[in-house]
């Protein structure tokens, strides 16, 4: 029998499959392919000498382990579901927050949530974000109301809803396109 076809060795390299599952399917056939020729270079024939070439391989879980650390670091995977909503919330929070602030501040809060979890963007556009989405309305609100007091009437609330529409939505552009790249 051709060591190769020893049940030992298809155990060993069904296992080694299985661990390095998380590897890409190219280098992972390269692998098991490394290991089929060592098996069959090494000449063994009886289960003794398959047993001593297999420890002599390591431990599935060793050679899966090393073939994993080999491989260059990769970026996390973008969802682009997720890019399309934390965009979407922060564009809208400061408007949402005029009309009602229960449901502006939670679709604030979540889209910020989302933001700040996110890989894709550097720390200095998440602040920037944070800044025109979230800040900007705010003290929007808070100057108008300041200045007009309960006298707020149609065009305040106007130039109100435009700047807490304006600032976010351009804000929110920024990190999309930012997405993209």
């Amino acid at each position: 029998m051709n060591a190769i076809d020893h049940p030992l060795v298809t155990a060993y390299l069904d296992a080694v499959a299985r661990e390095t599952s998380e590897l890409p399917a190219e280098r992972r056939a390269e692998l098991l392919a490394d290991l089929r020729e060592h098996v069959e270079v090494s000449g063994a024939e009886t289960d003794i000498q398959v047993r001593r070439v297999l420890d002599g391989l390591g431990d599935p879980r060793a050679v899966a382990g090393a073939a994993l650390a080999e491989e260059p670091a990769t970026a996390p995977a973008v969802r682009p579901g997720r890019t399309r909503l934390t965009v979407v919330l922060l564009a809208v929070a400061g408007l949402l927050v005029l009309f009602n602030s229960f449901v502006g501040a939670a679709a604030m809060l979540v889209g910020l949530a989302l933001l700040w979890g996110s890989p894709q963007w550097s720390t200095r556009q998440k602040a920037i974000a944070t800044v025109a989405c979230a800040a900007v309305p705010f003290v929007v609100v808070l100057a108008v109301l300041s200045l007009y007091g309960s006298r707020i009437g149609p065009m305040e609330l106007l130039v109100l809803a435009g700047l807490s529409l304006a600032v976010p939505v351009a804000g929110a552009t920024v990190l999309s396109r930012t997405a993209r790249r």
